[in-house]
């Protein structure tokens, strides 16, 4: 379940300062001789992998980016500061390429990697490294080298970090319509989604993710019903799943029927797979005459934090857009341990 994921940028190294041509002028010392000091060396550009990345959002409104420029040498050997690095965070699996020729300069595949794509510039020498038997008092300086630039493109295959299951019509399409930019087709009726939809989710706070809608899963669906076990395969490359349940399909009588039918699923299909963290979701809250089973669900799965939410409203989207986006940095700094919500089969079976 991947899509592609592009930026362009332009990043230029800092240029290197200029060297000092300065002379000794001290009481009682007469004819000092050169002292003018180096030039600093300008900043590097470096690419670094982060975990905390997980799109190329962000480049779309930062597209140049420039390292420090080295500051010129003082008198008395002073040699100028060297100008700061630029650290570029990129996710894991980023591929850097030059736009020009299409030349492919690194793919940053490793956790922390890092790739220094751009050297600053030497700092120019001063007037004092000059200095020789023939020419004493050198009345010029270097300059700094110039500052290197280079156009990129940025490439990103995307794995879904969000999962969206549920029952076929449980409202996942209109939720990633909702969050993302992504427009699936919707209709009323089973199997509307044929094929996995991503789209990127921004948040106010905290990095954009990706939600995948994967198609409606069916009692059966571990043994290839409905549409199958590609779409479970999809469902273990994501970190936490959003588990949507239909306000209007809930039996006062059984409240948790359909809950139990995807997590059944799940469990039959691997053996901890329904461990993976899930958020519940009761969509469609906005329709009338389902406030009973709700209640019932609500009850049902007591003390675990159920979001009530519209689609069509908007109730709640923003609350559960914080919400993964809470989760999923929880996920990240436990270093792929899925124990940040509960394991909600385990608790809440027959």
């Amino acid at each position: 379940m991947k899509f592609i994921d592009q930026a362009f940028i332009t990043v230029s190294s800092g240029k290197g300062g200029k060297g000092c041509v300065s002379f000794r002028r001290e009481k009682y010392i007469q004819r000092g001789g050169p002292n003018g000091g180096n030039g600093g060396k300008g900043g590097d550009v470096i690419f670094k992998t982060s975990a905390a990345r997980r799109t190329l959002y962000r480049f779309r409104f930062n597209k140049e980016l420039k390292a420090g420029n080295g500051q010129a040498g003082g008198p008395s050997l002073k040699t100028g500061a060297g100008g700061k690095d630029i650290i570029i965070e990129v996710p894991q699996g980023t591929i850097v390429s030059d736009m020009e020729s299409g030349e492919i300069l690194k793919e940053l595949l490793d956790k922390n990697q890092l790739f220094t794509i751009a050297r600053g510039g030497r700092g120019g020498k001063g007037n004092k490294h000059f200095a020789s038997s023939t020419n004493r008092s050198p009345k010029f300086a270097q300059d700094g080298e110039p500052s290197k630039k280079i156009s990129l493109k940025l490439e990103l295959k995307l794995l879904s970090d969000v999962g969206l299951i549920g029952l076929p019509n449980a409202g996942k399409s209109t939720l990633l319509s909702v969050v993302s930019a992504k427009k699936p087709k919707i209709a009323d009726y089973p199997f509307t989604t044929l094929t996995p939809n991503l789209g990127v989710v921004k948040t106010e706070y905290a990095e954009p993710f990706v939600m995948a809608d994967i198609p409606g899963l069916i009692e059966g669906a571990h043994k290839g019903a409905g549409l199958g076990l590609q779409f479970l395969k999809h469902i273990e490359k994501t970190k936490i799943l959003i588990h949507l349940i239909d306000a209007n399909e809930i039996d006062p009588d059984n409240p948790k029927k359909n809950y139990n039918i995807v997590n059944g699923e799940l469990k039959d299909y691997k053996a901890d797979l329904h461990k993976k963290p899930q958020i519940i979701v009761i969509s469609k809250t906005d329709i009338k005459d389902s406030d009973v089973g709700v209640k019932k669900f609500q009850e049902a799965l007591s003390p675990i934090e159920i979001i009530e939410i519209s689609s069509h409203t908007k109730k709640n989207i923003d609350l559960l857009c914080n919400k993964i986006a809470s989760e999923l940095s929880k996920t990240e700094n436990k270093k792929d341990k899925t124990d940040s919500l509960p394991h909600l089969f385990d608790l809440q079976s027959d």
